[in-house]
């Protein structure tokens, strides 16, 4: 049994994408540029706003003070509609649930912005989710491991102790960096093929089977 569980948020608890995607979008108009479906920007996600913005972005017109201008829009929008369609995913509370009551802390790391990320931790998950580090000024943001070492330390856990559990690529690399053990959950924003490439130690398609590898019960 892992002591410590940590989580991505984005497409691996909340499903977020139709928020972002609206916001973003939003934002795009507002300065005449192409718009995207919901299928693009999940491929999109996962490395902060500003990249989200970025890759949106012609490539034409990604210099940093254009991305700057768009993110503007952005944040003014999603700051007030982020909760308009965002929601858990099937299983989640439940899940958070069953581990609390197994002793199992859980944490989220994220590169949502930290606001934005406490915003709806708090929300959705209240104490079922102990502490939330996001994207913050000064802190490298995934696949760096800063944030998931930080959230270590503040567990007191030992690494061989804590697992990471995500929707991409990044999550994946991610745990590698800290050295942690991962999971990568199907239901998110990428595909099984990236997680697999990327090496993730487990798979996993519903919440019970998650629940089963953070718990040790899995046969």
């Amino acid at each position: 049994m892992y002591k410590l569980a940590i989580f991505d948020l984005d497409g691996t608890l909340l499903d977020t994408i139709s928020d972002l995607s609206t916001a973003c979008n939003v934002a795009l108009e507002t300065f005449g540029y192409p718009l995207h479906d919901e299928k693009t920007y999940k491929t999109y996600v996962g490395n902060g706003i500003y990249k989200l913005i970025e890759r949106s972005l012609p490539s034409d017109a990604r210099d940093h003070e254009n991305v700057l201008r768009v993110k503007k829009v952005f944040d003014d929008y999603y700051k007030a509609h982020s909760l308009d369609q965002t929601k858990p995913y099937v299983g989640i509370v439940q899940l958070l649930k069953n581990l609390k009551k197994q002793g199992i802390a859980c944490g989220v790391v994220t590169n949502k912005a930290h606001a934005y990320a406490i915003e709806l931790v708090q929300l959705f998950f209240g104490n079922l989710i102990e502490h939330t580090l996001g994207q913050r000024e000064g802190v490298a943001t995934k696949p760096h491991p800063q944030g998931v070492l930080e959230m270590i330390e503040y567990f007191k856990e030992a690494p061989q102790s804590c697992i990471y559990i995500g929707d991409s690529n990044v999550d994946i690399q991610t745990a590698q960096a800290a050295n942690l053990e991962s999971i990568g959950v199907l239901w998110g924003f990428r595909s099984k093929e990236e997680l697999m490439k990327a090496g993730a130690t487990y798979l996993v398609e519903n919440t019970q089977q998650l629940e089963a590898i953070i718990s040790g019960s899995r046969d």
